[in-house]
């Protein structure tokens, strides 16, 4: 498990997917193989993809990063420009991220 406060630069990403009609499988096949090379990146502390039970053309993304520039990197692999950029994001009929802080106890 991973000490938070040695995490006080770290970078919560979380993004909401959700794609075009029909193309719900074909996304999920794709983070499928995202999932695991992204997992493996040296600046990344944690990283799930979630699908919706209810509404299975809806994705839920939470990342934690060792920083901003760990962001950066993760966004310049070739797998994230392959896959993500390459391959899902033409599926998507909308993509939302933002990006948040820890709250950290006794700062």
């Amino acid at each position: 498990m991973v000490d938070l406060h040695s995490l006080k630069d770290g970078l919560i990403v979380t993004a909401f997917w959700e794609t075009k009609p029909g193309e719900a499988d074909a996304v999920a096949a794709i983070v499928r193989e995202y999932l695991p090379q992204a997992q493996r990146e040296p600046w990344v502390h944690a990283f799930q993809i979630h699908r919706s039970i209810a509404e299975p053309d809806k994705f839920f993304f939470y990342e934690v990063f060792h920083d901003e520039a760990g962001f950066v990197s993760h966004q310049e692999t070739p797998h994230f420009k392959a896959l993500i950029v390459g391959q899902a994001l033409p599926k998507l009929a909308r993509r939302e991220r933002t990006q948040h802080r820890f709250i950290l106890s006794g700062e």
